[in-house]
């Protein structure tokens, strides 16, 4: 169980214009995703130290996201003027948690322009939505390793690192939804909690860059 990568859900001049906002605060380049068929949204990536990323994502006027549970919660984020969705947990096994939510794990997957293909389940994204705070999970699928966005960049370790999350919410709840001491996924990433003051859920993300800490 680790935290495997933080979504930005894009603001109203769209997914380009958000992510070279990101980047210019960053110093540092995203990279194409690319589209997420069944859910009805696409993503540029920025491959992070420690096997981690950002997406900063979009929904597409496609009927996937009217359905899709994922495609639903960019679409409400962003047309609350974009920032930041969620955090995702990489889990080996998605069984206790379909066991838990009573509701099987749903597939993803993402096409690359040379056909290779990263596909993967996840669950919680209803969660999510009802109660921002708290991380959505997924499971890789087998055989993809090389294909995970921290690698988007092959040969070229992501020089930023993702140090510290600003959640308003409790641990206590995060940690009753994941089954799991909240600290179990942060493998040294810090967590300040706030109380919420409106709608709960992460507030800011702080960054070690090459011009040093930024908070976004």
């Amino acid at each position: 169980m680790r935290l495997d990568h933080v979504s930005y859900a894009c603001e109203s001049d769209g997914l380009l214009a958000t992510t070279e906002r990101i980047a210019a605060a960053l110093g540092a380049d995203f990279v194409k995703g690319g589209v997420h068929p069944r859910f009805g949204t696409r993503n540029m990536i920025l491959p992070l130290a420690n096997n981690q990323y950002v997406e900063v994502v979009e929904v597409l006027n496609h009927p996937a996201s009217d359905k899709a549970p994922f495609g639903q919660a960019v679409r409400q984020r962003s047309e609350c003027g974009g920032g930041w969705m969620g955090w995702c947990v990489a889990v080996d096994d998605l069984s206790p948690f379909e066991e838990r939510l009573g509701r099987p794990s749903v597939p993803g997957n993402r096409k690359f322009p040379d056909g290779q293909e990263l596909t993967w389940r996840q669950i919680g994204i209803n969660g999510l939505i009802a109660d921002p705070q708290v991380p959505y999970l997924l499971r890789w699928d087998d055989g993809t390793e090389a294909l995970h966005p921290s690698n988007a960049l092959p040969g070229m370790p992501g020089s930023v690192k993702l140090n510290s999350l600003t959640i308003a919410g409790s641990a206590a709840r995060v940690t009753d939804w994941l089954g799991h001491p909240v600290e179990a996924p942060l493998e040294g990433v810090d967590v300040t909690w706030i109380a919420p003051a409106g709608t709960p859920g992460i507030m800011s993300v702080t960054f070690d860059t090459a011009n040093g800490r930024v908070e976004i």
